[in-house]
């Protein structure tokens, strides 16, 4: 499959809620570091369920509420509330196990087949060749139409007694496979024992989408009862578990809260990162570098602290040390999608606009849904003449975002610049055509 093909298919997973759940919008966290920590502690869970590691994303939802869901087969989606509850790798690997259970055993895919035959997306046709994130929150943070309050979604996401008991099962196991500590599966479950008892307006979403029962919990302890725990090494996962909770702990709660509790982690560079943004947070720009410089002298060849020193120096505008900083990261880890984009970002705002077209470009082949590379590269395009390219990018962007009306203006300016019949023509065509499908739907 070719990667413009791949892309396509992969689209319509998304404009399938785009078009389907426009309640409020869900704000995705897209941070590399956040992202590999989470792609750490996953790899060896995702294994043992016979997923691919590197195509199934682990990605953090901007939400305090306790959830976790799947709607496609390549992504789980964590509310960071539920990470900042955790107090261990474990716990976070068993809700992993728990949903990679219910890709690997066909409930996600059962359901999107069920979507198809009462042709929901009838009259698509083939989706948009970028989809799952919009720019709207602000640096490294995306937006996609999931409204969490809407019954379709809640419907979509609800899953059966069979399917949660099956999940449970397979979960476990994947957990003992991989080494780790089934008490980390009690743990979650005790974390929303007493959930159930609560009116449904005062439950969290999790329980509702993963309905609990005194069964369930019963099952759980009987497996960790004849599993016994696991006898893997576990150092990885914490110290990367560690790293991911520190650094989203640190850049959701005031910097005086961080800096009451630097060392909790136990671990130097992940106290030096929180300090560094804790710092930053209060405008304290040198003690922000030089906590970070320290981070960078105990790991040189950590991309994602120099990442994080580039995010700094752009947030303060140093933009030319921006991006000598971001290229160093991008050098340490040339195919990290985010990463690309920190680059192109930065090189965008020294002046370098071409330099900066090409590593948006990079950043869009590797991830396609990270929606502030999207706001990014519409405008590289723009400011190169590429008037054509800016409005379809444009027009991607606001139909992700679930703003199809938006999308549909942007579209139709794109179709009459592009050459007709061109890849991009037809991406813009597809946006066009998703524009006013959702106005008649709107007008019955």
């Amino acid at each position: 499959m070719t990667f413009h093909t791949a892309t396509r298919m992969a689209s319509i997973l998304m404009l399938i809620f785009a078009l389907a759940l426009p309640a409020r919008a869900v704000t995705l966290l897209r941070d590399a570091d956040l992202e590999y920590a989470l792609a750490q502690v996953a790899t060896p869970v995702l294994k043992a369920a016979g997923l691919s590691a590197s195509r199934t994303k682990i990605l953090v939802v901007d939400d305090g509420s306790l959830n976790a869901f799947v709607v496609s087969n390549d992504a789980i989606y964590i509310h960071s509330g539920l990470i900042g509850r955790m107090t261990s790798a474990a716990m976070l690997q068993a809700v992993i196990a728990h949903e990679a259970a219910h890709i690997a055993n066909g409930h996600i895919t059962r359901r999107l087949t069920n979507i198809g035959n009462a042709r929901t997306v009838a009259g698509l046709g083939t989706a948009l060749a970028i989809i799952a994130a919009a720019a709207g929150a602000g640096e490294g943070a995306t937006v996609l139409a999931l409204g969490s309050q809407s019954a379709a979604q809640r419907a979509f996401l609800r899953h059966t007694r069979a399917e949660e008991s099956a999940a449970d099962q397979s979960g476990a196991r994947y957990l003992r496979s991989a080494g780790v500590p089934l008490s980390g599966m009690l743990e979650v479950f005790r974390l929303f024992r007493g959930q159930e008892a609560l009116s449904p307006g005062r439950q969290d979403p999790y329980v509702r989408s993963h309905p609990l029962s005194r069964d369930r919990l019963r099952a759980i302890q009987g497996f960790a009862a004849a599993y016994g725990e696991g006898s893997g090494d576990t150092s990885t996962s914490d110290y990367w578990f560690a790293r991911a909770k520190g650094k989203l702990t640190a850049y959701q709660r005031k910097p005086s809260w961080t800096l009451n509790r630097l060392g909790e982690t136990g671990y130097r560079d992940v106290a030096l990162i929180r300090e560094a943004v804790a710092r930053h947070g209060n405008s304290q720009t040198k003690r922000a570098l030089s906590a970070i410089d320290k981070a960078i002298a105990l790991r040189p060849q950590d991309p994602f602290l120099y990442d994080l020193k580039g995010q700094i120096l752009m947030e303060t505008r140093q933009f030319a040390a921006a991006a000598n900083t971001t290229a160093r990261a991008v050098q340490l880890r040339p195919r990290d999608g985010l990463l690309q984009a920190s680059y192109g970002r930065a090189l965008l705002a020294s002046g370098n606009t071409t330099a900066a077209l090409g590593a948006l470009e990079r950043a869009r082949e590797i991830d396609f849904r990270d929606g502030s590379m999207l706001r990014d590269l519409s405008v590289a395009y723009a400011k190169t003449g590429q008037r054509g390219m800016a409005s379809l990018i444009t027009a991607e962007r606001y139909a992700l975002r679930g703003g199809l009306e938006d999308a549909g203006i942007h579209a139709k300016r794109a179709t009459g610049l592009l050459p007709e019949g061109s890849g991009p023509w037809q991406r813009a065509h597809d946006v066009l055509l998703a524009s006013d499908r959702a106005a008649k739907k709107k007008r019955r």
